[in-house]
């Protein structure tokens, strides 16, 4: 097993364009944005406090069911005492289904709850969702990641034709590194209709990622997106949490270039003297040596609307 070096003599850099606050068409925040990806005309974002997504196109944020209410409860907040029910739905990737474009969301996989797939797709213009659970294949990826299960915190994906790269985010605290996994894409989405079965899709040999560390808490992966010329960027956060269920305070946060065996880290701009958690990624455009990309902000506080962020990446 190979690991990924920080790296900071080739530079990269993160500007922030227009920040936008999230709001349904009736007002209604959208919270715990945790992971965008195209769909239709607009853009997809997954809330992880929530069985409901949120759409965004053609000037609406039209809210989305993507799982059915657990105990009565679309919403779950550790205030309310519900946050133990929750699906925690943590990724958002672009996948096909039957050939045609869909959106892929995962859950975090911290509880035997958050075990579930969710398909989303257009059918006659209006989303259609499918959702299946996925409980054997993670533990298989815990064990593959040579993970107990209470460590195990899938919160970002990335796709690589026909490959979905699949990240643990790791906390090192803990001695937890963060790390992926490669899976096919097809048998994943089998696996999420009932077409196929969940303990037979296939598992790479994993990787581990080395970002380092800010004012002593350790950098972790929350979301990936690869490039189109093979090269893939993270976000990534330094948050002071004790384990894969509880939030902290987050005192960083950067984008990561990966390039083979090599990482650059760069650190993402505050904005108004705050942090801002990223925890999606969505490639919007690029080029020569720049990259657009759409990022999402969970601010843990389900009373504050999540944020879209414009970001440009220049690249070395």
């Amino acid at each position: 097993m190979r690991g990924h070096a920080p790296g900071h003599s080739r530079r990269v850099r993160v500007e922030v364009g227009e920040v936008r606050a999230l709001r349904f068409d009736d007002g209604r925040p959208v919270t715990a944005a945790s992971g965008i990806a195209p769909l239709g005309s607009g853009w997809l974002v997954v809330q992880d406090d929530a069985t409901v997504a949120a759409w965004l196109h053609d000037g609406a944020v039209e809210p989305v069911r993507v799982l059915p209410p657990v105990d009565g409860h679309d919403r779950f907040a550790e205030a309310d005492g519900t946050k133990h029910l929750k699906p925690d739905l943590e990724v958002a990737c672009p996948a096909e289904v039957d050939g045609e474009p869909a959106v892929l969301l995962l859950g975090s996989g911290s509880t035997p709850r958050r075990m579930r797939g969710v398909l989303v797709r257009l059918s006659d213009g209006r989303p259609h969702v499918s959702a299946g659970d996925l409980g054997p294949l993670y533990a298989r990826v815990a064990r593959r990641l040579g993970l107990p299960m209470e460590h195990l915190n899938l919160e970002g994906a990335s796709r690589h034709g026909g490959t979905v790269r699949w990240f643990n985010r790791g906390n090192l605290a803990a001695g937890v590194p963060s790390a992926s996994v490669d899976l096919p894409l097809e048998s994943l989405v089998a696996a999420v209709l009932g077409r196929g079965d969940p303990d037979a899709v296939p598992l790479s040999p994993p990787r581990e990622y080395a970002l380092g560390e800010v004012a002593g808490v350790g950098l972790a992966v929350t979301d990936a997106v690869a490039l189109p010329d093979g090269r893939m960027l993270l976000s990534a956060a330094a948050e002071d949490s004790p384990n894969a269920v509880d939030d902290g305070p987050v005192v960083a946060s950067a984008l990561v270039l990966v390039e083979a065996e090599r990482v650059v880290v760069a650190p993402i701009p505050e904005i108004g003297g705050h942090v801002h958690k990223v925890e999606g990624l969505a490639l919007r455009g690029a080029g020569e040596g720049r990259v657009d990309l759409l990022a999402v902000v969970d601010v843990d506080d389900p009373a504050v609307p999540s944020a879209v962020l414009e970001l440009r990446v220049l690249l070395p």
